[in-house]
């Protein structure tokens, strides 16, 4: 007997062809997601909830926020969709498919699990390309101009930048060809990650506080708040990347310093 994930993805596959699964469908995943996960962190700002979570304590206002989702609407409309399109063939070719059966859960897992760590890996020297001068000042300030991040930033960036680092996301599972339905998961798990790195609120139940090398929003927000050439934490999703090449080092610095103020009150 069919599970009803099962029952569900034969449902989909039926109505729909591969190539509307794997544009449309993914492409309305992504929406979907992003929003609903990134909007919650500008009603915390304007209705000032939880503020004693809050990183940083000064809000954006109201226009900086209508600004950002004005542009990713554009964005996402006229970049990411379009890229969805035009991979299609590509990430048929590597073996990409949606029939039954389901993979099982061991080779979902374990593919996502490769897919978080080449991301990571790939993500950190591209981002540290991207703070050099002119790349900076063409193309990746437009990432940073919110410099008090709220969910939705974690898209907002100039259309080059969303092709240059949307290959990190994406080079996993063209190595491997994994089905659509791994691919969705791994789509919706790294949206999550990365709205949640740029929410501004580092809450109790953060994931940070529970994985293990785990960045999280209070690792990211640091590297939003300063200047360009001195920022560091550059690592999308874990911190080892940063350790390892000394990029994290005024981010330690600072929490140590937070850490000896709390010993000695």
């Amino acid at each position: 007997m069919a599970s009803p994930l099962e029952s569900f993805w034969q449902y989909l596959i039926t109505h729909f062809s591969d190539f509307q699964l794997a544009t449309l469908g993914t492409f309305i995943i992504h929406e979907s997601v992003f929003f609903l996960s990134g909007l919650p962190s500008i009603m915390f700002e304007r209705l000032g909830l939880f503020s004693k979570f809050k990183i940083q304590k000064k809000n954006n206002p109201p226009a900086a926020h209508e600004r950002c989702i004005a542009r990713l609407v554009l964005y996402h409309t006229c970049v990411n969709l379009p890229v969805m399109i035009v991979s299609y063939p590509a990430f048929t070719f590597m073996g990409m498919k949606s029939s039954l059966p389901l993979p099982p859960w061991s080779v979902i897992l374990s593919q996502i699990l490769f897919y978080f760590i080449l991301e990571d890996f790939v993500f950190y020297w591209g981002h540290r390309v991207l703070h050099t001068k002119w790349l900076y000042k063409h193309v990746h300030s437009i990432h940073h101009e919110y410099a008090t991040p709220f969910g939705l930033t974690s898209e907002y960036a100039h259309p080059a930048e969303i092709l240059f680092l949307g290959f990190a996301t994406i080079l996993g599972p063209a190595l491997t060809g994994p089905h659509l339905f791994t691919l969705w998961l791994w789509m919706i798990l790294r949206v999550l990650e990365t709205v949640e790195a740029h929410s501004g609120y580092h809450f109790p139940w953060s994931p940070s506080n529970f994985l293990p090398l785990y960045g999280g929003a209070d690792f990211h927000d640091y590297h939003h708040r300063l200047l360009y050439t001195k920022s560091g934490n550059y690592a999308s999703t874990f911190v080892y990347m940063d350790w390892l090449f000394g990029t994290d080092q005024g981010y330690r610095k600072l929490k140590a310093l937070k850490t000896d103020g709390k010993g000695s009150d």
